[in-house]
């Protein structure tokens, strides 16, 4: 094991200008996977023959899969005991190919639903793995690297929209395939420009004791609270946002309408990970967590009122609902043991979307009886928990 003083002078070694701009691609390009199918819902449901509330059952499917595959990789230790940047590669070819998989055999709802959770499971090792890569290299800044990160994630969800847009009188195969190209891209990118970073320290076991932190260190209990709350909100708006996006613009005005939306989300956690340097993450997570769940309380009033504000209303939603994310990882990837950090931040995960599940499965059904202004300000009470959770880090000027 690399003794004190070499650690610490690894860490204040000059970071080679490639790697962040090189995982950040390859983030962008391995979570396309993860709202394909969502952007060729229209094509699947005529096909298939499926009802509206068939896209929420879909989104749950790569959450539940993402859910077993952060357990599994938490507990096993993957991400910290065998090379990230393999993980990454490997995951995100799995996760291409159960893309091809589902847009080349013949349509199934059962088949799409298995491989739409497939998907989830290797999923689980690019999101968090990427922000494992991403603190092994900086261990300081590491707000601004998330933040751009994160913002590659924003992109990345979004892109199947812009795919579809772009190619409207593409079969919805097509849109798949090419979803599946991106990521097998961006794995290969990562794995042939991206080395183990310096930071990165391979343990003799699993680490249990490094995985109660959650809940025994006053500080990663904040982060990780106020991260809990973020994912309640979170991937119900990314998925309600079509819907939302519908009650004003159809066909590829839609599609466009969803991509900047969602893809705003990423402006957001650039300037927020710039805004970090002066104060601090706790603060910067604080502001965009409290600011999307207010767009959630406005959305009575926003939805009935001129295309002007709706517009506005619906940006500043998109801007603010995402950019709080990375900080939050940024802080309980330094506040946890640092042998541990990769399966910390990996059964955060875990949790989080656990409770995303939830979120999305209960407001997608709902939204089939309910009407959308009586719904979403029930996504305000993710923000608002998560925020009282956040205030001894808001104490602290983390």
């Amino acid at each position: 094991m690399a003794s004190t003083p070499t650690l610490l002078a690894a860490a204040e070694a000059p970071v080679p200008r490639r790697i962040l701009p090189v995982i950040t691609v390859s983030q962008f390009a391995g979570t396309s996977l993860w709202f394909a199918v969502n952007a060729v819902m229209p094509e699947l449901q005529r096909e298939l023959g499926l009802p509206a509330s068939a896209v929420g059952s879909l989104t749950s499917a790569v959450q539940l899969g993402f859910i077993a595959g952060t357990l599994v990789f938490a507990l096993l230790a993957i991400a910290d005991r065998w090379s990230a940047r393999a993980v990454f590669l490997l995951c995100a070819l799995a996760g291409a190919a159960c893309t091809v998989l589902a847009a080349t055999l013949p349509p199934s709802w059962t088949l799409l639903l298995v491989l739409r959770a497939l998907t989830g499971f290797f999923l689980a090792g690019i999101y968090p793995v990427g922000m494992k890569i991403a603190a092994s290299w900086y261990t300081r800044g590491l707000g601004n690297a998330l933040g751009l990160m994160v913002g590659a994630l924003m992109l990345g969800t979004a892109a199947p929209h812009a795919l579809r847009a772009l190619g409207t009188h593409w079969p919805w195969q097509q849109v798949m395939w090419a979803v599946a190209a991106l990521a097998a891209a961006g794995g290969l990118l990562l794995y042939a420009l991206v080395p183990d970073g310096p930071g990165a320290r391979k343990p003799a076991g699993l680490h249990f004791t490094g995985l109660a932190c959650i809940w025994r260190d006053a500080k990663v209990r904040a982060s990780v609270g106020g991260y809990f709350g973020h994912m309640w909100e979170l991937y119900t708006f990314w998925v309600l946002v079509p819907a939302i996006v519908g009650t004003r613009l159809a066909g590829s005005a839609q599609s466009w309408g969803s991509f900047a939306v969602i893809g705003l989300g990423a402006v957001g956690s650039v300037l927020g990970g710039l805004a970090v340097r002066r104060v601090g993450s706790a603060r910067v997570a604080g502001f965009f967590i409290a600011g999307s769940g207010a767009c959630c309380l406005l959305a009575p009033w926003a939805l009935h009122a001129g295309d002007v504000v709706f517009a506005l209303w619906l940006l500043a939603w998109g801007f603010t609902v995402s950019p709080d994310s990375p900080q939050f990882s940024a802080l309980t990837a330094l506040n946890a043991p640092r042998e541990a950090v990769g399966s910390v931040l990996t059964l955060v995960n875990c949790i989080g979307f656990s409770i995303s599940v939830l979120s999305i499965e209960l407001f997608v059904r709902l939204a089939q009886t309910l009407p959308l202004e009586r719904l979403l300000p029930w996504l305000g009470l993710g923000p608002v928990v998560g925020l009282v959770l956040l205030r001894p880090l808001l104490k602290s000027r983390a």
